[in-house]
């Protein structure tokens, strides 16, 4: 089977690529990929990396085509999320109760998930039902802001900052309230091109307490205005340099968990420790490898409490792609959360 998949690296360099796929073996299954969104890593990839082209896309909603002898868990015609990274199940970690430090996990095979058919294996996917494709798409990302949000451990009624309002910031922002947080605010650039206006004004529809423009109001000020002493917890899904606003706006003893990354150089930052401890600050970095809380994920968006409709404001295919990731990264268009459907 031919399967059209794209690739890219720094310069919006997407290219397509034509790929076999064999026959499943008795643990794979072939499916159908409907919609796959666009991932921050994605950007980082056509912006920022310079060595060879990087696989596209792993937030896939698809359709089961064809399954391996053995596999029992799934069957032609089944809608299912594709985990990027999947637990093994059989390693020291995850036989001790502890999967999420898994390191021989099951992954894509060096696939793109925008593109139109992938061969993974039978346990890499989690069946759907009560969501279309395109909204289905968002379990992966979702379970990210999850698993961030729950790592925070977010008092009842507390205070939370999350800095960055691109689409996993937004879904903690409202994750932080649904988990029960008294006063969310969100950071951001300011609204001077579409793509800033739209996630900013999504993040008062959602019931963000206060949204602060970088640049054009003083995160810490605000914050101290209403919280002179700071807030429980922060939430960073922007680049790292942005945990220099979150130390100065986190309450004695609060957590920090962070997930942002940068792949163009500013992945290195200086941190004062004895501010840290002298604060008891706990920093907690969050990764979603392997897969976790996808269950979870799916069901928040099937039932309405996480509402991908607001989320994703644009759709495209193979042949509107570079236009699509260049309007990303240059912020010329209204995207919150942009999803190709490799079958138009």
């Amino acid at each position: 089977m031919k399967s059209r998949g794209l690739f890219g690296k720094k310069f919006l360099d997407i290219q397509e690529r034509q790929l076999e796929i064999g026959a499943p073996d008795e643990d794979h299954v072939i499916v159908k990929v409907h919609a796959c969104g666009v991932c921050g890593t994605d950007v980082n990839f056509v912006r920022d990396w310079e060595a060879e082209p990087m696989p596209l896309g792993h937030e896939i909603a698809a359709e089961v085509v064809e399954v391996g002898k053995r596999v029992t868990s799934v069957k032609p015609g089944d809608r299912v999320i594709v985990e990027d990274c999947s637990m093994c199940g059989v390693c020291p970690d995850c036989k001790s109760g502890q999967p999420q430090f898994c390191r021989n996990m099951y992954n894509m095979e060096g696939q793109p998930g925008m593109g139109q058919y992938l061969s993974v294996r039978y346990n890499c996917l989690d069946k759907f039902e009560g969501l279309d494709y395109v909204a289905a798409c968002l379990t992966e990302p979702l379970a990210v802001s999850l698993t961030a949000v729950l790592s925070a451990e977010i008092p009842l009624g507390g205070s939370v900052v999350v800095l960055g309002p691109g689409p996993l910031g937004l879904m903690a922002a409202r994750l932080a309230r649904l988990r029960g947080a008294g006063f969310v605010a969100i950071t951001g650039l300011p609204a001077d091109n579409p793509r800033e206006k739209a996630r900013l004004e999504l993040a008062k529809r959602w019931g963000c307490d206060m949204v602060i423009q970088v640049g054009k109001q003083s995160i810490e000020g605000e914050i101290k205005s209403k919280f002179p002493d700071g807030v429980d917890r922060v939430i960073v899904s922007s680049p790292p340099e942005s945990l220099y606003d979150a130390f100065k706006v986190i309450h004695f003893g609060g957590i920090i968990t962070f997930f942002g990354l940068h792949f163009g150089g500013k992945n290195v930052i200086q941190l004062d420790v004895n501010d840290m401890i002298f604060r008891k600050i706990t920093l907690r970095p969050t990764f979603a490898e392997p897969a976790i809380n996808f269950p979870m994920a799916n069901r928040l968006l099937r039932d309405g409490l996480v509402d991908a409709r607001a989320l994703v404001t644009h759709t495209f295919s193979f042949e509107n792609t570079r236009a699509i990731m260049g309007a990303i990264v240059d912020g010329s268009q209204p995207i919150i959360k942009a999803v190709m459907l490799p079958h138009g």
